[in-house]
Parts: structure tokens; C-alpha cells; sequence
């Protein structure tokens, strides 16, 4: 809660992976100056309970957890993984991912998994899962993910992780999926980073649909990056990409940029609520 107003973090992984590959172990570690006290970090936050509080103590009123299956990068998150986490825990939101590659019957999977197993969106990697986002075999996913009227988030721009293939990650795929959805939720993790930002930009500003979640941008960079912040603040969504940052930071930064108070607001909490269909 910040100020007395709803904050959304829409952009978390869980720290405890079914299998993590070792840079991503790595970087996910590099903030802990042990490895054992990384360990005992992971244990703790790996109790849904003790994140929980965690959110609670950073102001997070709601978060949403990622799965993650991407085992020629970072590793394996399965969506059963974050199902069972975030059950019964309603500051928690659960979103599924799905791999063209693997998945053959990609619209059944997704409306199995929103219907009755509880997940509110979906995640996809093309970057990590080496796909274009706009490739026609991905459309029947999307026409039901409008159909079920729930948010895609897509990984846009740069990565770190080995294995990563940073061409599938350009915004400019995406202007096919916002003509050809035009009431689909559009999610842009990471606002094209590093490469695209005025990609991602120009996406927002083209079609009503589509959205940036800032997650793994610096906050105090974000004016740098997208001078038009203010503008277009109905269109920017918070995100922390926990466990590799301070979420506390993250939204202090955040709330110390040079915007409006309404805009902060947007920013926070509003734009996502409006997404997830919060009240």
C-alpha cells in the first residue's frame, strides 16, 4: 500500500525453481554475499506464507507469480508449481506459461488452465523459448486468452541469460497480435529493453490494447527511457522481476520520479488492477 492507494507487482518469480540453471542461479544470488545465506533466503521465501509477509512489508497489496518454462536458459517453473503456491492466498496471482514448442493444443491447455485450475494470465518467453510472437500458429492461444478476456504477458527486449535470443524479443511483433486482437490484453515485460524502448513505445501509443510492465528497468531510468512517462501513464504498468531486485527500492525510486501523484497511481496499482479485473 502506498500513500492509501493499491500497489500491483506484476511482474515475480518464484525464488525456488524446480530445476535453475547455474548462471541463473548465479544471478539471482549475486545480492547475498553467501552462498548459504542465499540458501537460507530461498527456504524462507519458498513458504508462500513467509512471502506473504514479505509483500506486506515491501507494500505490495498484490502480486503476480510467474511460471517459467525455459530449460535452455534459466530453468523450470512448472505451472503446477505456481498453482499450488499461490492457492488459497488471494494477494497472490497466478500466471500459467505455455511453450508452442511443446504444447500442441495451445487453445484446450490455456482454457483448461484458466477455467479450472485458477490461473488469471499467461506468460510467454520468446526470447527464452525462441519464437516469434507473431508467429500464426500462436493465434489460437490468443483468441483464447481474449476469449477468457485474462492479460498476456510477453518478455520483451534484452536478457542476460546465456542462451537467451535477443531477435525475438522486438516489440514491432507485437503490432500484428494488437491489429489481429483488438480485445486482447497486451503485456510488454521489460519495455523493450535495452534495444526497443521506442518500439515499446510506439506499440502503447498505436493500439488501446497493449501495455509496458517496467519490471527490470531501473525506476530512476525510466524518464530516461520513456520521456512520455507521464503521457501516457494509463499505459504503464509496475513490476519488480523479484527475486533479483528490492522491491521496497524499486517502488521508492519509482515514487521519487518527477510525475504526477495521479500518474504514480496508474503506474502502481490502477492500470494493473484494471487488467486482472480487480475491484
Amino acid at each position: 500500500m502506498q500513500n492509501n492507494k493499491t500497489v500491483i507487482d506484476f511482474h515475480i518469480h518464484l525464488i525456488n525453481y524446480d530445476h535453475l540453471r547455474e548462471t541463473a542461479y548465479q544471478w539471482f544470488g549475486r545480492m547475498f554475499e553467501t552462498q548459504d545465506e542465499f540458501e537460507r533466503y530461498k527456504e524462507q521465501y519458498s513458504d508462500p506464507d513467509s512471502f506473504c509477509k514479505l509483500l506486506q512489508e515491501n507494500g505490495v497489496d498484490y502480486a503476480v507469480i510467474l511460471a517459467e518454462i525455459s530449460p535452455l536458459v534459466t530453468g523450470l517453473a512448472p505451472n503446477e508449481l505456481v498453482r499450488d503456491f499461490c492457492t488459497g492466498r488471494e494477494e497472490l496471482i497466478p500466471f500459467c506459461t505455455l511453450n508452442p514448442y511443446v504444447d500442441t493444443d495451445l487453445a484446450s491447455t490455456l482454457d483448461h488452465l484458466c477455467s479450472n485450475e485458477g490461473f488469471k494470465g499467461i506468460k510467454l518467453y520468446p526470447t527464452y523459448n525462441h519464437f516469434y510472437p507473431n508467429d500464426p500458429k500462436l493465434y489460437p492461444l490468443y483468441a483464447a486468452a481474449q476469449n477468457l478476456n485474462i492479460p498476456v504477458l510477453f518478455h520483451t527486449g534484452s536478457s542476460i541469460f546465456h542462451g537467451s535470443r535477443i531477435k525475438y524479443g522486438n516489440p514491432l511483433f507485437i503490432d500484428d497480435i494488437a491489429v489481429d486482437f483488438p480485445d486482447l490484453k497486451i503485456v510488454m515485460a521489460h519495455g523493450g529493453r535495452g534495444v526497443w524502448y521506442q518500439e515499446a513505445l510506439l506499440m502503447v501509443r498505436l493500439h488501446q490494447n497493449v501495455y509496458i510492465d517496467v519490471s527490470g528497468l531501473p525506476p530512476k531510468k525510466l524518464l530516461d527511457y520513456f520521456p512520455d512517462l507521464e503521457r501516457f501513464s494509463g499505459k504503464f504498468i509496475f513490476g519488480s522481476d523479484w527475486p533479483g531486485v528490492d522491491i521496497k527500492r524499486n517502488i521508492i525510486d519509482l515514487c521519487s520520479l518527477d510525475l504526477s501523484q495521479e500518474a504514480k497511481e496508474r503506474i502502481l496499482g490502477l492500470n494493473a488492477k484494471k487488467l486482472l479485473g480487480i475491484e
